[in-house]
C-alpha cells in the first residue's frame, strides 16, 4: 500500500475550501508542522488559538483579548484574505452552545477561502456539526519519519558513551517496534530502556517493543498480559498445533516478505475446557518474541448512544498501532454471542460487524488468538473462511501428552519427573483435562505439606481417586464438541502425515 503524504493530503483540503476541519491530535508538535507546510503550499496564512494565549500567527503578537474564543472566532470572521485558524485544545471550549452556534454558523456560510480546524487529544463532536464539520485523522508517522528518529536518538546515545550494538536489521527491528505511537513517546521509550540498560542490543528490543503495547493498553477495554518465559515448550502435547504455530511464526520475519510471504492472520481454537488454549496464547507470543494484547468485548458495551462502536473501533485502531502483536481474544462465544439477540437496539450487530470488518481487512503485524469453549454460541460470521488461518479443535490429552504434562507439572514445582511413576499415573489418568491433572498434582502437594511428608506418586494417584473428571460429567457435551469438529477443524493433538518434498 503506498504511503499517505499527509501534508499533500490536508493541502487538498485547505484549497478544496473545507470550512470546518475536526482532528484529534496526539503530537501537536508533529501536527502543527505537517498544517503549517499544508498552509504554506495553499497560499494560506496560518493563525493558532490557546486558551493560554489568544490567536497568534508567525511574526505576530498574539491578538489582544482573543484567550476568550468567541473574541477568537469574531477576529476571523474579521479577516478576508485566506487564513487557517487551528484552535488546540477545544474540547472544554465546546461545552458553550453559543461557541458551537458560532462554528455552525462559520461552515454553512458562503466559502470565503477560510479554514477553521478544530484539534484535541479525545475530542468528541457535538451532534450539532455532525454533517457539516469534516473529520481528519494524522496517521501516525510512517516507517520512513520512524527511521530518521530512531538513527538520531541511537547517534546520540552513542556520542553519550552508551554501548549501542544494533547492526541494520536490529535497528530495522527497533523501527518497527516504535511504529504506531507518536515520535515523542517512541523516543522517550528508547531513552528509557538504553538508560535503564546502559545501552541498546537485539534483546533490548523485544522489551521497547512490550513497553509501546502496555502504552497503548488502557481504558479496560485491552490489556497487557504477561507471557509464560518457557514459550510452546510450556504446553503439553498439542504437536500438531505446535509445529504449525512454529512454521507459521516465520512469516513475522523481514525475509518471508521477499519470498512472497503474508504476515500470518490469526488461528481460532476451540474444545474442551481446560485442555490448555489460554496457555498456548500465552506462550505463543513469548515464542514469537511479540506482546500479547487481551481484547475484552464485554468492556466494549456502554450505555450512551454510539459509546460501544466507537470504543471497539479505538481499540482496534490501538491494536494495530501496537503490530507486531499477539491479540488474544478468550471465550469469544461469551463477547459476541449477544450480537444473536436483537434487544438492544442493535447495538451487538453493529459492534460485531466492526469487529469482522476489522478481521478482513486488518493489516499485517496483528495475529488474532481467539479461544472458544461453545462452538454453537458462537455467531456463524466468525467461522466464515478467511476470518482466521486455521480452526484447531484442542481434545482431552492422550496417555503420552497427559505423561508429558504430569512431568511439567512436577518439574514447574521442583520435583524431579523421574523420581514418580508419570507412565502409571498417565494410564490412571484417563479422561483428564489438563487442567484437572494440574489440580491433582496442586492437591497431593497441599496434602503432603499439611503432613509433613514428601510428594509421593501414591499420593497423587489417592486424589486422581477423589477427582472426578469433566469427561465423565459432562460427556454427552464433550461428544458434541467432537462431532463438530470432525471435518470442520484440525486436531491440535493429532500430528498430520509428514511426506518429503519433492526433490
Amino acid at each position: 500500500m503506498p504511503l499517505v503524504d499527509p501534508t499533500s493530503d490536508l493541502r487538498l483540503l485547505l484549497v478544496s475550501r473545507h470550512p470546518l476541519i475536526v482532528v484529534r491530535v496526539d503530537d501537536e508538535v508533529r501536527f502543527l508542522g505537517v498544517l503549517r507546510r499544508a498552509a504554506t503550499d495553499a497560499g494560506m496564512q496560518l493563525w493558532t488559538w490557546s486558551a493560554a494565549r489568544g490567536l497568534a500567527s508567525d511574526g505576530l503578537p498574539p491578538q489582544p483579548s482573543t484567550a476568550d474564543i468567541t473574541q477568537a472566532l469574531s477576529f476571523a470572521d474579521g479577516l478576508t484574505d485566506p487564513s487557517v485558524f487551528v484552535f488546540l485544545d477545544v474540547e472544554a471550549a465546546l461545552a458553550d452552545p453559543k461557541v458551537v452556534r458560532r462554528l455552525k454558523e462559520f461552515a454553512l456560510a458562503e466559502p470565503v477561502g477560510q479554514t477553521i480546524v478544530l484539534t484535541s487529544p479525545d475530542l468528541t463532536m457535538p451532534a450539532e456539526l455532525d454533517g457539516v464539520a469534516l473529520p481528519w485523522t494524522l496517521e501516525p508517522p510512517d516507517v520512513r519519519e520512524v527511521a530518521v528518529l530512531v538513527r538520531h536518538v541511537t547517534d546520540e546515545l552513542i556520542e553519550r558513551g552508551l554501548a549501542i550494538t544494533l547492526d541494520d536489521g536490529a535497528l530495522a527491528a527497533l523501527t518497527e517496534a516504535v511504529r504506531g505511537i507518536s515520535l515523542p513517546e517512541a523516543e522517550r521509550l528508547i531513552l528509557r530502556e538504553a538508560m535503564a540498560e546502559g545501552g541498546l542490543d537485539r534483546e533490548d528490543v523485544a522489551d521497547i517493543r512490550e513497553a509501546k503495547a502496555e502504552l497503548l493498553a488502557d481504558d479496560g477495554v485491552l490489556e497487557l498480559v504477561p507471557t509464560d518465559a518457557r514459550g510452546l515448550a510450556a504446553v503439553g502435547g498439542m504437536e500438531a498445533l505446535k509445529d504449525w504455530l512454529r512454521v507459521r511464526g516465520r512469516g513475522f520475519e523481514p525475509e518471508a516478505r521477499a519470498f512472497g510471504l503474508d504476515a500470518p492472520r490469526g488461528v481460532l481454537l476451540t474444545g474442551v475446557p481446560g485442555c490448555g488454549k489460554s496457555l498456548v496464547a500465552k506462550t505463543l507470543a513469548r515464542a514469537w518474541g511479540l506482546p500479547l494484547v487481551l481484547l475484552d468485548p464485554g468492556a466494549i458495551y456502554g450505555s450512551f448512544v454510539g459509546e460501544s462502536e466507537a470504543r471497539m473501533r479505538r481499540a482496534l485502531r490501538t491494536v494495530e498501532a501496537m503490530a507486531p502483536v499477539v491479540l488474544w481474544v478468550d471465550e469469544i462465544e461469551k463477547g459476541f454471542a449477544a450480537s444473536q439477540r436483537s434487544g438492544d437496539g442493535g447495538t451487538s450487530m453493529r459492534v460485531l460487524g466492526s469487529f469482522l470488518r476489522w478481521l478482513q481487512e486488518r493489516p499485517d503485524g496483528v495475529f488474532l488468538v481467539a479461544t472458544c469453549n461453545d462452538i454453537g454460541a458462537l455467531p456463524p460470521e466468525l467461522l466464515r473462511r478467511g476470518r482466521f488461518d486455521e480452526t484447531f479443535f484442542v481434545d482431552l490429552p492422550d496417555a503420552d501428552e497427559r505423561s508429558e504434562i504430569l512431568a511439567l507439572q512436577l518439574r514447574e514445582r521442583g520435583r524431579h519427573a523421574s523420581a514418580f511413576d508419570v507412565d502409571e499415573l498417565a494410564a490412571r489418568t484417563e479422561g483428564f483435562s489438563g487442567a484437572e491433572l494440574e489440580g491433582v498434582v496442586v492437591a497431593a502437594l497441599y496434602r503432603a505439606f499439611a503432613d509433613n511428608a514428601e510428594l509421593t506418586t501414591g499420593r497423587i494417584e489417592a486424589e486422581v481417586l477423589a477427582t472426578t473428571p469433566l469427561s465423565r460429567s459432562r460427556a454427552d457435551e464433550i461428544a458434541e464438541m467432537r462431532a463438530w469438529a470432525d471435518g470442520r477443524a484440525v486436531f491440535a493433538g493429532a500430528a498430520p502425515p509428514r511426506r518429503d518434498p519433492d526433490p
